[in-house]
């Protein structure tokens, strides 16, 4: 969790980064709104569900019928297809994306896609964080960093 939060200071303290991680979508939220997000809706409405569903759930029935490498492949491309509706509209709230994809119906289906693939691969680092620890502890901290502290950086350079 701290090399995540090591990662997005240097990444918005950085003028060549600082425009990766911003994101129309934090225009009109106040601070109270984002204190909501990062301790209740992150952690209870996004992680706890997704890391139940994906790391315990899916990966564990996965896991006794095929092993570890077909539970970490199948979690992993339903976690990463699970994303297609929140990036929906990821070309036009971030700037940056934007700004290589434009406003067309070619950029917002590369912004899914990409944002599938990410999504999917970080998938596979979840799971493995899972499967090392024997837990859900572990992904679920990294998951929470990743997303809560997404906001934060966004918030902040709105």
């Amino acid at each position: 969790m701290g090399i995540v939060g090591l990662v997005y200071a240097v990444g918005v303290l950085l003028p060549d980064t600082r425009s990766l991680f911003e994101d129309r979508r934090y225009d009109g939220m106040t601070g109270s709104e984002l204190a909501a997000r990062v301790l209740v809706v992150v952690p209870v409405g996004t992680v706890l569900v997704e890391e139940v569903a994906f790391r315990g759930v899916l990966y564990g029935l996965v896991l006794r019928a095929r092993g570890p490498v077909w539970a970490t492949t199948v979690s992993s491309l339903l976690f990463g297809l699970w994303h297609v509706l929140p990036s929906l509209h990821l070309a036009t709230a971030k700037p940056a994306l934007t700004s290589v994809l434009a406003d067309s119906a070619l950029g917002s289906v590369l912004a899914v896609v990409g944002a599938v693939l990410f999504t999917a691969a970080s998938g596979v680092l979840f799971c493995e964080l899972r499967r090392r620890s024997g837990s859900l502890l572990a992904p679920m901290g990294l998951h929470w960093a990743v997303n809560a502290l997404g906001y934060v950086a966004g918030f902040l350079l709105r």
